[in-house]
């Protein structure tokens, strides 16, 4: 009996070890692929809080949930999985379908350029008379979720391709936690911008004349800091989808675009210097979004004339 008692337990103490080497492992890929991801993490962030401002402020944060409702769906329930089997069975597929929403994403931010600049608008805003404004919210979330997938793809394959060599059940649960973690950091980081306002207000009415300074400052502020993440969401789309076009291109076999790009990219860092990390990455941003942008256009001029031509017959 002793020998068979300690022959159980020298099992229990090697499966806790596999078990404990096992979330080391977890918690490894964990940091590995988010810290990956992290660019892409900020361009979600950035994009997010357009689909927000203009609402009352009652409506932000359920907005907001909505939306990280629809992130992790898109996430947990759909990318996840279909990642995974994917990478299993066809591993060929995922550069051509993260182009495909390269190419949305590009268009969406060519589209939003084109307005900005005095182009015809397509799709309502608040600025013109709404006749269901419950219609128009689920609009904007629809169209909120639509752009996370893409980004969210974009963070699950950058995620899986750096724990590629785990086996499938560790990168399940790798991918798992990205997720949760990612969208919670987003969209708690979207529901903190979109309710600032509302703290330099409360902060105004405070009795000390540092909170009411203070609020006064978050007041005046936050106006400009919403329309200036407008404008980094919009120039965002652009970045990440003409970079997932520039690296699925050379992917297939056309380098001649993304090979241009990087050879700026390293010209830049060598005549930089000291900066030449940083302006080299800048440099290589801006060819993506520039790149982003003329195929968006394009493809948002070829729609809208296909449009055209719908509503002619």
């Amino acid at each position: 009996m002793p020998s068979g008692l300690v022959a159980l337990l020298d099992d229990v103490s090697v499966i806790a070890r596999m078990a404990a080497a096992s979330v080391d492992d977890i918690g490894a890929g964990v940091a590995k692929a988010g810290t990956k991801a992290a660019g892409v993490v900020i361009d979600d962030a950035a994009v997010t809080p357009a689909y927000v401002t203009d609402f009352t402020p009652d409506r932000e944060l359920p907005i907001v949930w909505a939306i990280a409702r629809g992130s992790l769906r898109n996430k947990l329930v759909i990318l996840l999985p279909v990642g995974l089997l994917l990478s299993e069975f066809l591993p060929l597929a995922i550069i051509p379908l993260l182009m495909i929403g390269g190419l949305y994403l590009s268009f969406e931010g060519a589209e939003k350029l084109l307005e900005m600049f005095g182009g015809e608008k397509h799709g309502e805003t608040l600025e013109d008379e709404i006749a269901d404004v419950a219609a128009f919210e689920k609009q904007r979330i629809s169209g909120a979720i639509r752009t996370d997938f893409i980004l969210s793809a974009e963070i699950m394959a950058i995620s899986l391709a750096e724990v590629a060599e785990a086996d499938l059940v560790q990168r399940g649960v790798i991918l798992a936690v990205v997720a949760v973690v990612i969208t919670l950091a987003v969209y708690g980081a979207v529901a903190l911008i979109v309710k600032m306002d509302d703290v330099g207000l409360h902060l105004a009415k405070h009795a000390s004349a540092a909170a009411q300074w203070m609020g006064r400052m978050l007041l005046l502020a936050m106006p400009k800091l919403l329309a200036l993440l407008t404008s980094v969401g919009t120039i965002a789309m652009l970045w990440v989808g003409g970079g997932i076009l520039l690296h699925g291109l050379h992917e297939l076999g056309l380098a001649g675009p993304a090979n241009l790009a990087h050879g700026v990219q390293h010209a830049v860092e060598h005549a930089a210097g000291a900066l030449g990390g940083v302006l080299g990455w800048i440099s290589y941003a801006v060819q993506s979004a520039i790149f982003g942008l003329i195929v968006g256009a394009f493809a948002a001029i070829l729609i809208h004339q296909f449009q055209a031509l719908r509503g002619k017959n």
